[in-house]
């Protein structure tokens, strides 16, 4: 394919720059409860999926065990979270804390603040709309992967 005939601007940058824009408008948001997006990520996913192995949570992140597991340790170090072994000792689990809970509930009024926030700016119709289109814009790019890479999944890369 001829460079000159592909389309711009590149997508995964595209997508890249606008997450790390709204990385940092929420990351400030959540800074008076102490906690980053990327850990309320984490912290919501243990919560919706209590008791259940990590590899589950790590799933529903679309994100690699390796990451999961880095900040899960700096959630347990903070005492957010208590990590346990299942009793096969092949998979492990995480509980959010009592102190966790607190915490948790400070970023998720911190995050609706500026959920809203921007959302409303977006448009609240707009967002619902580039919802599906993103969602759409993964579908596109795991059918593109599935038929250059056979053996490629998204949900475990």
């Amino acid at each position: 394919m001829e460079i000159d005939t592909v389309p711009r601007p590149c997508v995964c940058t595209s997508v890249r720059r606008a997450a790390r824009v709204l990385t940092r408008a929420y990351d400030a948001s959540l800074k008076p409860s102490g906690m980053n997006i990327t850990q309320l990520a984490v912290m919501r996913a243990v919560r919706r999926h209590p008791g259940e192995p990590l590899s589950h949570v790590a799933e529903n992140l679309m994100m690699d065990r390796t990451s999961l597991y880095r900040e899960l340790a700096s959630l347990q170090r903070r005492k957010w979270v208590s990590l346990k072994d299942e009793g096969d000792g092949r998979s492990r689990n995480a509980i959010i804390t009592e102190r966790g809970s607190a915490v948790l509930a400070k970023a998720d009024s911190d995050w609706a603040n500026i959920q809203s926030a921007i959302v409303d700016r977006f448009g609240r119709t707009a967002w619902k709309a580039f919802v599906a289109e993103l969602q759409r814009l993964i579908e596109c790019s795991d059918a593109v992967m599935a038929s250059t890479l056979p053996i490629f999944d998204s949900r475990r890369s």
